[in-house]
């Protein structure tokens, strides 16, 4: 069995950062173990509400806890989501760094959430924290298309899949997942797969008022995959199916979150069409 650390936001109520990764991972058959960076009652997009963030001594005392007495041996894979400080960056890192000490194949993935729609909605010091200490280390990062231009350093309004894909090489993971690329098609969502030799695009009908957590959701479902061995095209259709299938019924049901218990068995199958094309680039 894989075991995966989950280091990211908890809410109390809804499904964003471990409170969808974590079900998510599990219901896929891997062991989790969860790691809070931020405690919330919800979303923030759903109204103000009590923040509590983990103290970077708390949190790194916690991280070298898990780490004793050899623990570290069993873990296969590490995701990363929303930081509340930038401390926690740096303790992430040497954690990552400890992890791959004991286990020369382990897999870590980078879900940089610092912001969306042409700002940061974190302080800089995380998303700068980020960079430089978590993006260099990790084998698969799943930023939005903003995200891959801030870290990049590059003006990404509008970016084009070219672009997007000249960043994506650019920013050092071997594989990089761009969550809201552009669309070929009217009405559908784009998702961007780069590596050093392929770009691939999945396409899946596009919601009006998608909910929070489907990066979370993305990046969870992504790494999963990759610890079962599955190929990058095959992972990125099953992931990219079930996250625009969960939108679907969140709409559909009228919800302001997730049904994910409810509709659990679409983490495993789902009978969403995603388009998938092989994108020339230069």
């Amino acid at each position: 069995m894989s075991v995966v650390v989950s280091i990211a936001s908890h809410v109390a109520r809804g499904h964003v950062g471990n409170s969808v990764a974590v079900f998510a991972l599990q219901r896929l058959g891997i062991e989790v173990w969860d790691v809070p960076t931020v405690l919330l009652p919800h979303h923030p997009g759903h109204g103000p509400g009590t923040r509590i963030v983990t103290p970077s001594d708390t949190f790194a005392t916690m991280l070298a806890d898990l780490s004793s007495n050899g623990r570290l041996s069993a873990v296969s894979g590490i995701v990363s989501g929303y930081l509340g400080d930038p401390a926690h960056a740096e303790v992430i890192a040497n954690l990552v760094d400890a992890a791959r000490q004991a286990n020369p194949d382990l897999v870590y993935c980078c879900d940089p959430v610092i912001g969306d729609a042409g700002a940061l909605y974190v302080d800089p010091t995380i998303a700068s924290a980020i960079r430089n200490h978590l993006i260099p280390r990790a084998d698969l990062a799943t930023p939005n298309a903003f995200e891959l231009a801030w870290l990049s350093g590059q003006d990404g309004a509008g970016a084009e899949n070219d672009e997007l894909i000249a960043m994506a090489r650019r920013l050092g993971p071997a594989e990089v997942v761009v969550t809201s690329a552009q669309p070929m098609m009217r009405g559908q969502a784009a998702t961007l797969a780069v590596t050093g030799t392929e770009a691939l695009l999945a396409e899946a009908p596009a919601t009006t008022h998608p909910p929070h957590g489907l990066g979370d959701l993305c990046a969870a479902l992504l790494l999963a995959r990759r610890l079962d061995g599955v190929p990058l095209p095959e992972s990125m259709r099953r992931a990219v199916a079930s996250v625009h299938d969960l939108a679907i019924q969140t709409e559909r049901q009228g919800r302001d979150e997730m049904p994910l218990a409810r509709e659990q068995q679409r983490l495993i199958q789902s009978s969403i069409a995603v388009q998938m094309r092989h994108l020339v680039t230069k």
